[in-house]
């Protein structure tokens, strides 16, 4: 049976404040709301005396120093980035620099694909394209520290690089963007791609996670249901947006005015861009055409 979605937006962020929130584990909120960041960017802190650190945040002076207090007379060993977003990489840098730890991450920022010919990439200022970590962790290897163990599970689909951190024997995974609670995850081509992101969901969906502590918001507590409802919410988007072609439109602007109807207007230009990402994939699979490639001023019609 199919399921649908159902957001949990009750989250209090307790900013500059460090939340337990597992056996082991912390979560320290940034002060950086947004319509695209929710109350803020998640840090979580694994461990005991000596710990890793996950998702440093944005490069903000106030955080910095809670995170700092936080981890007063503790050693960080390790700083695992999720992905390259400027609200989850750059304090990486000051963090290395304060503690001599060693920064671990899938690899740098790239694009999902290559730009076409005059495309610009919209979300290029929002990308940490500086950061390199010390380790590129490959899909399902295992950093370990003094009493606990991190695995990447890579799932790209938010961006090429994106990667998912399971705490090994514990039934936690820290899902970064990939799966929250308060809202879908934007997916914007060149960075994000549409097939990447719901073959991830097919790959969380295949584990056994007990709980998803993730990016932003609070932590989602029925993985397999959420994943269910979140691949049936994709695709039923997928099927509104081959409504509209069906039914004459052409253009992504008169798509997104109907299938985004009830969207905060503030959003619909990511909303575009997510329109793009399916219709990428749609193009891909034979199910919809354009002349030359798919592109936010294109035109599409049924294949």
């Amino acid at each position: 049976m199919a399921e649908d979605i159902t957001f949990d937006l009750d989250f209090a962020p307790a900013y500059g404040t460090p939340v337990p929130v597992a056996a082991g584990v912390q979560r320290l909120t940034v002060n950086n709301p947004s319509p695209f960041t929710f109350h803020g960017t998640n840090t979580y802190i694994v461990g005991g005396s000596s710990v890793a650190i996950i998702d440093p945040g944005p490069e903000n002076e106030a955080h910095f120093a809670a995170l700092t207090a936080a981890l007063e007379g503790r050693e960080v060993t390790h700083i695992f980035v999720s992905h390259t977003h400027r609200d989850h990489s750059p304090l990486a840098r000051r963090l290395k620099e304060a503690t001599g730890a060693l920064t671990v991450a899938e690899g740098p920022h790239r694009a999902a694909r290559p730009l076409h010919a005059g495309e610009t990439n919209p979300f290029a200022e929002s990308s940490d394209t500086g950061f390199v970590p010390d380790i590129a962790i490959a899909d399902g290897e295992v950093v370990e520290g003094d009493g606990w163990a991190l695995a990447a599970v890579h799932t790209p689909g938010h961006t090429a690089n994106h990667s998912a951190f399971s705490l090994e024997g514990t039934g936690v995974l820290f899902s970064a963007d990939h799966v929250m609670a308060w809202a879908t995850t934007i997916v914007a081509p060149p960075d994000g791609s549409m097939a990447d992101f719901m073959t991830s969901i097919e790959k969380l969906l295949a584990r056994e996670d007990r709980i998803f502590l993730p990016g932003h918001g609070g932590p989602v507590k029925e993985p397999a249901s959420f994943l269910r409802g979140l691949r049936t919410h994709r695709r039923m988007r997928e099927r509104a947006v081959l409504e509209r072609i069906r039914a004459g439109d052409r253009l992504i602007p008169d798509m997104v005015k109907v299938i985004y109807a009830s969207t905060d207007p503030r959003l619909h230009g990511a909303a575009a861009l997510s329109v793009l990402a399916h219709l990428e994939d749609l193009v891909e699979k034979g199910r919809v055409a354009t002349d030359g490639p798919p592109s936010l001023t294109g035109a599409y019609r049924p294949a």
